[in-house]
């Protein structure tokens, strides 16, 4: 009985827009029994992407309202569902995403035998490369100081910008970097790099991050370039998140980075180029380039369908000849406005939750709301 219990839900989470797609080694179901206990999976069946109090989940678990809150504020502690505090009102609570959500909640709940699963799940079933391509969760934001032109800067392609306009920011482990320091394969860089802002009263809520000022906020960044790191955002305009990424580590460019054209699945509005007249071929840029998109060979050389437009290799350029283009406007990745709609098209492209879902999703909430409250 337990062992359907997992399978339900790990259908129930594949219908999500993030995905969790079934593998025939049961990758998935060792993965929800590592984090859900059998009551736990019960209850995370009856969330969805519409965040409800708990008078409506539990009349539709059939539970009491007590024993409701109980459970779910322990699962929104262990990161296997999201809480929503607002002052004088009551807590509401909705399902996560397994990527990019749960995993990333499990920072400090990692076992090597669970890492081994998720990092197996990741590479083989997990990144999709039709998928990632057409909608992707991380875009990737380019090094300030690389940028030739500042003005002809969209605000949402700076990160320095991103963060101005948030309030409130934590800053987390990088669970990539921390699951390798476990498994004996740790890089040199810093391990609290993942800066959060859009979900940081949750994280500070069930200790995740640290919570730090808008000023150490804008040193993360600034430290990613003096690192060598690739800046990853959450994939709409404002994000909620800013990552600091190694191709060694990073569970998104280390499975990308294995494709025959990783610039064509991560969305950036900027390609690298060089003049080769001034290159000195000091191949200090190959030691930047975390996608291996240079060559040298008497004089640098770019690898176009692999380049990402981080910009790393243009800021020790000593010689000038690197520097970042923006590219053709047919070629600019569309960004989401916000993370409802990155979402919804992310849905859309792997199929799922389609508009009769989303409105019988809708009704399905009002009316359980209406039922609860009499």
């Amino acid at each position: 009985m337990s062992e359907y219990i997992y399978h339900q839900l790990a259908e129930h989470m594949d219908k999500l827009p993030g995905g969790f797609p079934a593998t025939n080694e049961g990758l998935e179901l060792r993965i929800l029994k590592h984090l859900f206990n059998v009551d736990q999976a019960k209850m995370a069946m009856h969330l969805n992407l519409i965040a409800e109090p708990v008078s409506v989940i539990a009349r539709r678990a059939g539970l009491g309202e007590d024993e409701t809150r109980e459970m779910l504020e322990e699962m929104a502690d262990k990161g296997l569902i999201y809480d929503i505090h607002q002052p004088e009102k009551p807590p509401l609570y909705m399902a996560c995403h397994f990527m990019v959500g749960i995993w990333e909640f499990q920072v400090n709940r990692l076992d090597i035998d669970f890492i081994k699963d998720v990092d197996e799940y990741m590479k083989r079933y997990l990144i999709n490369p039709q998928v990632w391509k057409e909608n992707p969760q991380l875009r990737t934001i380019p090094i300030g100081e690389s940028i030739p032109n500042p003005t002809e800067v969209s605000p949402y392609e700076q990160a320095e910008n991103i963060i101005d306009g948030h309030e409130k920011f934590l800053v987390a482990d990088c669970i990539c970097r921390k699951e390798k320091t476990i498994v004996g394969e740790a890089c040199d860089q810093p391990l609290e790099t993942c800066l959060i802002m859009g979900s940081a009263d949750f994280y500070e809520r069930h200790g995740i991050g640290r919570k730090i000022s808008k000023a150490e906020a804008h040193e993360i960044i600034a430290s990613a370039d003096k690192n060598g790191l690739v800046l990853q955002s959450a994939n709409y305009k404002q994000a909620g998140f800013i990552c600091s990424c190694c191709g060694d580590c990073c569970g998104i460019l280390r499975n990308i980075k294995q494709y025959p054209k990783p610039g064509t699945l991560i969305p950036s509005a900027y390609y690298a180029v060089v003049d080769q007249e001034i290159c000195s071929a000091c191949e200090t840029c190959l030691t930047r380039c975390q996608m291996e998109a240079i060559q040298v060979n008497g004089y640098a050389q770019i690898l176009d369908d692999r380049c990402i437009g981080c910009g790393l290799c243009v800021t020790t350029c000593e010689t000038g000849a690197l520097c970042l283009r923006r590219k053709s406007e047919d070629d600019q990745p569309y960004i989401p406005k916000d993370l409802s709609e990155s979402l919804i098209r992310l849905a859309r492209k792997r199929g799922v939750m389609k508009t009769p879902d989303l409105i019988i999703m809708g009704l399905r909430s009002k009316i359980d709301r209406f039922l609860s409250s009499r």
